[in-house]
């Protein structure tokens, strides 16, 4: 069994920066694409940004120039850099890991951390 452990949320002030933490433990073979995901009170799930095994990188306009997604496949540990954050961008936060098992490749959740930044 796979388990993805978040760390890093927290409360912080408009304008600060949080560092997001995500390790994959357990049986697998290797890691694909990694990506962040956030949910804010009443609204949908919305991807924040993805990093693929390739290397390329993705983000959500609204995140982009101050959010860096970046990777250690050694520590199979993806993490999300947060920075001059906006009250807008309190939610909870959930990585998301395509792993590769024995034969085939699935789907993994993070149990989600919560970010609250104020005004």
């Amino acid at each position: 069994q796979v388990q993805l452990v978040e760390s890093g949320g927290g409360l912080v002030q408009a304008g600060g920066s949080l560092r997001l933490s995500c390790a994959a433990s357990g049986r697998f073979r290797s890691l694909g694409r990694m990506a962040w995901y956030r949910q804010a009170p009443g609204k949908q799930r919305e991807l924040v940004a993805q990093s693929l095994s390739g290397g390329t990188t993705n983000y959500a306009d609204s995140v982009k120039g101050r959010f860096t997604i970046s990777r250690d496949n050694a520590k199979n540990t993806v993490y999300l850099q947060m920075d001059s954050l906006k009250p807008e961008d309190t939610a909870v936060y959930y990585c998301n890991m395509n792993v590769r098992g024995v034969a085939v490749w699935s789907d993994y959740w993070g149990q989600g951390t919560q970010v609250t930044v104020s005004s």
